[in-house]
C-alpha cells in the first residue's frame, strides 16, 4: 500500500475538488466538498480497493489524509 496511490484514490471520491489541493498533510474534514456521502465513498474505497474496513469513528479520529492512510494500512 502506497500513500501516493491512496491519495490518488482518495481524490477520485471528489467531483469538484482540485486534486492538486490534496496532499498527505491535508486536513480532509476541512475540504469544502467533504460530507457524509464522500465519507461513505472513502470507506467503500478503502474496503474495495485495499480490502481494509474502517469505521466512521476511526475515520473521525483521523485529522490528515496521512492519518487516514495509516489507519487503513494498520487494519
Amino acid at each position: 500500500m502506497d500513500i501516493n496511490d491512496f491519495i490518488s484514490s482518495f481524490c477520485d471520491q471528489f467531483e469538484d475538488t482540485d486534486p492538486a489541493m490534496i496532499t498527505k498533510e491535508t486536513v480532509f474534514h476541512e475540504l469544502d466538498e467533504w460530507d457524509s456521502l464522500v465519507a461513505l465513498a472513502v470507506l467503500n474505497m478503502s474496503e474495495k480497493k485495499y480490502g481494509k474496513c474502517i469505521t466512521f469513528e476511526e475515520m473521525r479520529k483521523c485529522k490528515t489524509i496521512e492519518d487516514l492512510f495509516n489507519t487503513v494500512k494498520e487494519k
